[in-house]
This record gives C-alpha cells, structure tokens and sequence, in this order.
C-alpha cells in the first residue's frame, strides 16, 4: 500500500494578492470591450491605502482606470473604513505605455508573445477532472465569500484563505484529515463562535460527510484573532497566486502567471490549451491521469516541444497522442485563440477561485468537445 498526505490552499477574492489578480483582469476585459486586437500586461500593486498599476497596453480603446478599480473594489467588499481599506478612500496611481515595438513585430503575425513553458494536468479523482484537495479548497473560500455578502456572518470581512490536507492510498483520495480556515473578522467576536460556525456553515456544508476523515483537525484563525487582514495588513501583487490559479501545487508550473494577460501572451493562453488537451485526453478514456507541457519561442507561432506524461495510466502510447495533436489542432496562439474564443472580455471572473476545474460558459478550456479524437486512438 502506497500512502502519502497532500494539501492545497486557496484564498478569497479579498486577500491582498487576488485584488491585484481581478484588477488586472478587469482592466484587461475593459480592453477587449472596446478593442479585440488590444495588447494588455498590466501588473498591480496593493498596499495599505494604494494602489500602483502598471505595465504595457496598447489599445484603440481607453479605459478609465480608477473608475474601474474603485467598483471593483466596492463589489468585492471593502466599502468599510474598519477594514483598514476602503474602495473609495484609497489612492490609484498608474504607470502604464504601450507594447515594445520590438515584441509586436512577432506578435502581430501571429507569433507567441514571449518564450516559456506552460502545464494543462488533468486527473480522474473528481468529476471536474481535477485534483481533489485543490477543488476542496476553492469551494470552503467561495463558501465564505457567499456567507458574507449574503450576511448570514455578517462578521465576516473580505479576506480569507483556506488549505486542505487529503490522505491518498494507492494514488486514490481517501479522507480529508486537515481543514485551515482563516477569515478576517470584525472585532468582538469570539473565536469560539467563529470556529463553531465556520464549521458548520463552511466545513461541514462543503466537504461530504463521508470525506471527513473522523478525527480531522480544524484550525480556524490559528494565531487566535484577524481583524486586521486584506491591505492594511500584507501587500499584494499580481499573478503571486499560481499555484491557487491552477492545481494547487499537484501538477507542475511553468512559472508564468495569467492574469493581466491579454490571450496573445501564451502563458495564458498554452496553458489554458494544454488544460484544454490533458482534459480531453482523460475524458476519453485514454489515460486517469494526464500532464501536458507546451513550450514556445517569442515570435514563433508553434511549439518548440510538446510532453506528455500519463502516468503509467496510459493505454495509447504518448508518442501517438502527440502525433494526433500535432496533426488535427493548430497550436499556435491565433489557432488556440480561436479554438477557445478567447478574444472577449471573460478575464476577470478567472481571476479568483481558479482557473480550471471550472463549469462556467466562459470557460471554454474545460469542454470535452474533442475527445472522439483522442478516443479514435483506442
């Protein structure tokens, strides 16, 4: 019997660094609104009453900047002065100019935007085709999320995390033997209460019964108070979420964030496309477990190299997959572009609570709407 523990983490769309992820986001979506061809990589800063946006965007469009952040902010929930950061009380500084001549001339011909390696990984373990502890993780915060902004905690502040430890035997999820849930309070509160009620409303409305290990552990707050969180407590910065975007830490990373990134930048693009393959490749009955890596060169329009490792779960050679990839799908970034309809303003609703695993329409990379092709291998 093979045995091993593993956790992921996620956090809520008001921790400091998913802030800085959906305003990248957001002023990416505003672009393509007005300006499908635009170029956008923009990068946030947040701190304790700032905001510092920078990058390079190139647009027929305009986006007006502050307007837009400021919303965002008021709809994620910092509208109180007691947060220690308020939507309307804090300054926005940008420091935006337009796309290196030099990178455009590769791009506008349909080349990648940059060099890199980009992973999509897929795994029978859940109905998404996803990692178990990852899934878990991302429904307790989003099950936090909606507790505060429907008032039934009405203690609850915006920001928050989460992290779920799984015990695997045979390479099969077994049981959840470790919750953390840290959410950010109003003052007054006591943790007694809080950990009752986040384990009832959050863990136990969650994680099914039966995946509850009998004797977990659950750490909520764990230092024993967060009342000062969000911005007023840690900076936050665009794209320093990869791991909580993608598999929590089960698949590999080719170290590109997604988020500010308009699709021509295959850090996004590839690896929404490589999810795109491993997904497919595993619903087809091909593999139980799949990891694909792209890499590309700036400039370039196909891959320099494809990988395929399934496992040992595999029950068509790699190297034939590979071939049928190669030979039926256009993996330059304006066929990959196109294949997933990425040129519309979908950006920001990825920006928390992960970019796979996701059932959502604008998530066209998890549709299994080619795995005739690879079942066709059988």
């Amino acid at each position: 019997m093979k045995e091993f523990y593993f956790t992921s983490e996620s956090v809520t769309e008001g921790h400091p660094d998913k802030i800085c992820d959906q305003v990248s986001d957001a002023i990416l979506d505003d672009v393509l609104r007005q300006d499908i061809n635009g170029r956008v990589a923009c990068e946030t800063l947040v701190t304790r009453g700032l905001l510092f946006i920078a990058g390079e965007i190139t647009t027929e469009g305009y986006v007006e900047i502050p307007s837009l952040v400021r919303e965002l902010l008021k709809e994620i929930g910092y509208v109180d002065m007691a947060y220690g950061f308020n939507y309307d009380a804090s300054a926005i500084i940008t420091a935006i100019q337009e796309q290196s001549p030099d990178i455009a001339q590769g791009v506008d011909i349909g080349g990648a935007g940059d060099q890199g390696m980009m992973f999509g990984f897929a795994t029978k373990e859940t109905p998404q085709l996803m990692p178990l502890p990852i899934m878990l993780a991302h429904a307790l915060v989003k099950k936090l999320a909606e507790l505060r902004k429907n008032k039934v905690l009405n203690y609850l502040r915006p920001d928050g995390k989460s992290q779920v430890t799984v015990r695997y035997v045979d390479d099969k999820p077994v049981e959840v033997t470790a919750v953390v849930l840290s959410s950010q309070h109003d003052e007054g509160i006591s943790q007694d209460k809080i950990r009752d009620d986040l384990r009832q409303l959050v863990v136990e409305q969650v994680i099914p019964r039966e995946l509850l290990a009998p004797h977990y552990k659950l750490f909520v707050n764990p230092t024993g108070r967060f009342v000062i969180g969000g911005p007023q407590a840690d900076t936050g910065v665009t794209g320093r979420k990869i791991i909580v975007d993608t598999y929590g830490g089960f698949g590999k990373h080719g170290g590109g964030c997604f988020s500010g990134k308009d699709p021509t930048k295959v850090d996004r693009t590839a690896s929404y496309f490589a999810r795109y393959l491993a997904k497919n490749i595993v619903a087809s009955g091909v593999a139980e477990k799949c990891e694909i890596q792209l890499s590309y060169v700036i400039g370039q329009k196909q891959p320099v190299s494809i990988m395929l490792n399934m496992f040992d779960t595999e029950k068509v050679p790699a190297e034939k997959l590979i071939e049928i990839i190669r030979k039926n799908l256009d993996l330059s970034p304006s066929g990959m572009i196109k294949k997933l309809n990425l040129l519309r303003p979908i950006f920001r609703k990825t920006a928390c609570y992960g970019h796979f695993g996701r059932e959502e329409e604008e998530f066209t990379w998890e549709k299994t709407d080619i795995v005739d092709l690879f079942a066709s291998a059988l």
